[in-house]
């Protein structure tokens, strides 16, 4: 069989009863979990030997490319099935995943579990891309919050052609309104220390806030979120600047005005970091296209289908 992408071939591997994909695939370990409709469960190896389970959504018919979905921080894959199965529909072979620590890609027990929140980017995006690149098939990725901060972080940036990123910010609460300000220090010095007390990670599954966290996880995050600039500020991490600066991939940023934690002026603070790619900047209001709010998780709801239209469209010029 002669299949347009890695994915198409790891599916059609799934209907032959198949273990494996067969000669065509990408180099590198993908087996097929489990098929579930229009989408297949696949393993996915980092460099490092970490495995990572995602999910892929054939395109029914001639494909326009091969895209990737980077998740936000503690938001699982299942979450972005939705905008996925829709991309799919439009012509697009696509990959959710979780990071390593995360849904399908945790060990049994999140506690003693060690690990990088930089691997998300260097190592685990980098394992999708490194699946989903085919010969003559345009590779692209839309991103969500943290999407757009792993982005900058992959050693293999030049496969992608263009990359679409929602809700990507800074995460400094001096961005953020008043309410949310409060909040949100609440969160990192009174609710998460209660929620990591003990139990040797985030548990934030027990207040209903999302996936439990690694607690390397909790305190990068943490740690990154007290400078305006993000990780950019974090004098240990100075090279990271030279990392993205290297990166020229046309990218879109796109920020609804009501994300309480992520507005436009957050955006900017981080995406000045891309200061090499042909960046365009998107503030969202919410009523102009015909939606009653999106805050920091809507724009992958299904009411976001004006969203998802114009980042597959945008894919779709030149």
């Amino acid at each position: 069989m002669n299949f347009a992408s890695p994915a198409r071939e790891l599916l059609a591997a799934a209907e032959l009863g198949m273990g494996r994909a067969g000669a065509g695939a990408v180099a590198g370990d993908h087996s097929l979990q489990r098929g579930d409709g229009d989408a297949a469960l696949i393993d996915l190896n980092a460099t490092d030997g970490y495995r990572l389970t995602g999910t892929c959504y054939s395109a029914p018919r001639t494909t326009r490319g091969n895209l990737i979905v980077a998740g936000a921080i503690g938001v699982p894959q299942s979450f972005y099935r939705r905008f996925a199965r829709f991309a799919a529909a439009r012509g697009y072979t696509t990959m959710t995943f979780d990071y390593r620590g995360i849904a399908r890609s945790a060990p049994s027990s999140l506690k003693g579990f060690r690990m990088n929140c930089l691997d998300w980017g260097r190592l685990d995006l980098a394992a999708a891309v490194e699946a989903m690149s085919a010969p003559g098939v345009a590779l692209y990725i839309v991103g969500h919050s943290f999407g757009g901060h792993a982005f900058g972080l992959l050693p293999n940036h030049e496969r992608v052609a263009k990359f679409y990123t929602f809700g990507t910010g800074a995460g400094w609460h001096g961005w953020m309104p008043a309410l949310e300000r409060i909040k949100v220090l609440a969160m990192w010095h009174g609710l998460g220390p209660l929620l990591t007390a003990g139990s040797g990670y985030l548990s934030w599954s027990n207040i209903g806030m999302g996936e439990d966290l690694p607690l390397d996880a909790y305190h990068q995050w943490k740690r990154w979120c007290r400078y305006p600039n993000y990780f950019f500020g974090d004098p240990t991490l100075q090279h990271l600047a030279r990392d993205f600066e290297r990166v020229r991939t046309p990218i879109v940023a796109a920020n609804s005005i009501d994300d309480r934690w992520s507005p436009p002026k957050s955006r900017d603070a981080f995406m000045t970091g891309y200061k090499s790619a042909a960046l365009n900047t998107l503030d969202i209001d919410p009523a102009q296209v015909g939606l009653h709010r999106i805050g920091h998780m809507g724009y992958f709801k299904s009411s976001a289908l004006p969203l998802w239209r114009a980042a597959l469209e945008w894919f779709e010029q030149g």
